[in-house]
């Protein structure tokens, strides 16, 4: 059996990340395409208590090693549980966030770096990487304010300083401009649709795809 394709939506917050992974995920399994849908941190049973404590509670409640410790304990299980099952067994796995979130994140939002991510992150999954990755960007002050609206309590990141949100923006164009052999820039401060339409387009030219 061919493996399946893993594709990763990332961004900062309030950038439609969700809306458009379910939207992609209705229109592959329109094509016959099996998929699952999952996100990190999360996506099994014990990554989710991990995610519970990373993004309730206060700000200032871990230091940012210890962020980038549990991201990384909590992607150890999703990949081992959802994410390599799915992908061998013929699946396409999308994915809201992964390893490009904890670059961003702890190695430009809490100032880390990215070494010391990205050598974890080698000795853990070797060269295990997603096929497309799609960064949504859209100004921090209206990614913000779209995260107003949310409900649930999980919004630990949100409250974090303005200055750690620009950084965060940064980081991930940074990312794509790093990698620009699987990273694609999606503006996502254009309306649902027209995000849509832009991810849309990108999958098919990865891919060779007729999705609509």
């Amino acid at each position: 059996m061919v493996e399946g394709k893993f594709i990763t939506l990332e961004g900062a917050e309030g950038a439609g990340k969700s809306t458009q992974l379910q939207r992609l995920g209705d229109a592959l399994n329109r094509a016959g395409v099996d998929v699952v849908r999952t996100r990190e941190p999360g996506g099994s049973p014990a990554a989710e208590e991990i995610r519970t404590m990373l993004v309730s509670g206060e700000t200032q409640r871990w230091v940012p090693e210890t962020e980038l410790l549990l991201h990384t304990a909590a992607r150890v299980e999703h990949v081992a549980s959802i994410v390599k099952p799915a992908l061998a067994g013929g699946s396409w796995v999308v994915c809201d966030r992964f390893h490009d979130s904890t670059v961003a994140y702890q190695g430009h939002g809490h100032k880390l770096g990215t070494d010391m991510i990205d050598q974890l992150h080698q000795l853990l999954f070797g060269a295990f990487q997603p096929d497309l990755t799609l960064i949504f960007d859209l100004p921090v002050d209206m990614g913000l304010k779209r995260t107003q609206h949310r409900g649930g309590g999980e919004d630990r990141y949100e409250r974090m300083e303005m200055e750690f949100h620009e950084r965060l923006r940064h980081g991930f164009l940074e990312i794509a401009d790093r990698h620009l052999d699987r990273c694609a820039v999606i503006d996502a401060a254009k309306d649902e649709d027209d995000v849509y339409q832009d991810v849309i387009a990108c999958v098919n030219a990865s891919f060779s795809l007729a999705l609509d």
